[in-house]
């Protein structure tokens, strides 16, 4: 059995403000708890390096940022604030407003994710290694919430020197059964761990991880952008209110807002998707919980119906259908009623 390794986590504390032009490897290393050591990690925020680097924007200027820094769209929704949304970031990485953050910033700025996320890593490598001469692996951090799951988390943004994943397809388990589809992600688990001790409370932007020297080599690596999943492999690629209006063709509406509102007003959204793409000369008229649909020949009809009820469940509700005359009548029914 192989050993297990003993892993500590120690934060650099005293960097103070990292401000545009600053040498943040020199920073970094004055930090240092102890001196370096060939296999140590330094899991380093990536909110310093933009800092750094300059990567700053007035805040006034934010819409327009997330907007630059964006490359598609998972899912949005309206809040008192503005848009909220979740989408694929010029960084590679799907989060929040593309990275754009203006948590811990100076006053009236937001900043910018690195635009190559693992060569930033690289070049602070390369630096670190230029001051310190030992061989250390860079994780550049950022945070990030996780679908099905509250709360966020650290995941490695960039990386350089670290073994970013463990691929254990084709091994066996403790009991000798075959792993088909076992992949650790050793990067975000290692950005994870140095979180415990950083992080935008504490004012620590980064902490040396020692104990993980056989993961760690001379080349830099494939780097973080190794563990993104290509869109075509990506199960969840849009959210489901996103990919039911896609569907319909209803991508253009403005996203729903954040609470769902009144079963009424999920309605009057759900009639307006379902009309998106033309009605085939059917009316579609809400009233409350209830929509009459009327005229077309009867395949318009039953067309607009169906997409009526898809529309509906991505309102969290559910559809009932009964007649009155030349009518279909469409009663809404919520979770609670179901």
């Amino acid at each position: 059995m192989p050993a297990v390794p003993v892993l500590e986590v120690r934060a650099l504390t005293g960097m103070g403000e990292v401000r545009a032009g600053d040498d943040l490897a020199a920073l970094l290393v004055a930090a240092l708890p102890c001196p370096p050591a060939d296999g140590d990690v330094l899991a380093v925020s990536s909110k310093v390096w933009s800092k750094a680097e300059g990567l700053t924007r007035p805040a006034a200027e934010r819409d327009a940022a997330v907007a630059e820094q964006s490359r598609r769209t998972v899912a949005a929704r309206r809040t008192t604030r503005g848009l909220a949304a979740i989408v694929e970031s010029a960084a590679g990485p799907v989060m929040a407003a593309a990275g754009v953050d203006a948590s811990n910033t100076p006053a009236g700025t937001v900043l910018l994710l690195p635009a190559d996320p693992d060569e930033a890593a690289r070049r602070l490598r390369a630096r670190l290694r230029e001051l310190t001469g030992v061989r250390l692996a860079v994780v550049l951090t950022d945070t990030a919430g996780r679908p099905w799951r509250v709360g966020q988390t650290d995941f490695a943004l960039g990386c350089a020197g670290l073994r970013v994943g463990d691929d254990l397809r084709g091994g066996v388990d403790a009991e000798g059964r075959p792993l088909e589809v076992t992949v650790r992600a050793l990067a975000d688990e290692v950005a994870a761990a140095a979180d415990l001790v950083k992080g935008k409370v504490l004012r620590v932007p980064a902490a040396l991880v020692r104990g993980l020297a056989a993961e760690v080599g001379e080349e830099d690596g494939p780097g973080a952008a190794s563990l993104l999943r290509a869109p075509g492999e990506d199960w969840f690629r849009l959210g489901h209110v996103e990919a039911v209006r896609a569907a319909l063709g209803a991508a253009h509406l403005a996203p729903p807002p954040v609470a769902p509102g009144p079963v009424g007003e999920r309605v009057r959204r759900a009639v307006a998707v379902a009309l998106a793409a033309g009605g085939g000369g059917c009316t579609a008229l809400p009233h409350g919980r209830e929509v009459r649909l009327a005229g077309g020949d009867g395949v318009a009809l039953g067309m607009l119906v169906q997409r009526l009820l898809a529309a509906l469940w991505a309102e969290d509700l559910r559809g009932v259908l009964r007649r009155d005359g030349d009518v279909v009548v469409v009663s809404a029914e919520t979770a609670r009623q179901r």
